[in-house]
């Protein structure tokens, strides 16, 4: 059962990172080299695959604490500790950006607000894959020494 855990969290956990990590970088090249016709698509993509995104962080984050409950301090404390930054930061600032992007991309209004919110979501998604980042280094770090001890 330890072992299905491990692999359900770590499968997750990679699944969010590449997801936040294709979201952001196809924001950046769309905004740079595409037309508003491609950023509406990339907005529209964006919005409805949150939609996965979310049972999937929500998976990370249950199947961690099931493998590590009391564990408070260390590598594994670290990573309780940035989780529920990256939670809320996710919840409260990426979603509502996200659709209400697509809606302003939708209705053709690439404005002084579309690029504003566009902005806060590119350096609260940078921040999240930042924070993963660390997660993701501090766990391949606690399954280093659990091969060597």
């Amino acid at each position: 059962m330890k072992n299905a855990l491990v692999y359900i969290h770590r499968s997750a956990a990679m699944t969010a990172f590449i997801m936040i990590l294709v979201f952001f970088t196809s924001t950046v090249l769309v905004e740079l080299f595409g037309n508003q016709s491609q950023i509406v698509a990339v907005k529209t993509y964006i919005a409805y695959a949150i939609w996965v995104l979310i049972p999937v962080m929500a998976i990370t984050g249950i199947t961690g604490a099931k493998m590590a409950p009391k564990v408070s301090a260390g590598l594994i404390g670290r990573k309780k500790k940035r989780m529920p930054f990256i939670a809320a930061n996710g919840l409260m600032v990426l979603v509502p950006a996200a659709l209400y992007l697509k809606h302003l991309a939708t209705e053709g209004q690439f404005d002084n607000a579309f690029y504003t919110i566009q902005l806060i979501e590119l350096i609260a998604g940078f921040t999240n894959l930042t924070l993963m980042s660390l997660n993701i280094r501090d766990g391949l770090r606690v399954s280093a020494k659990k091969r060597q001890g």
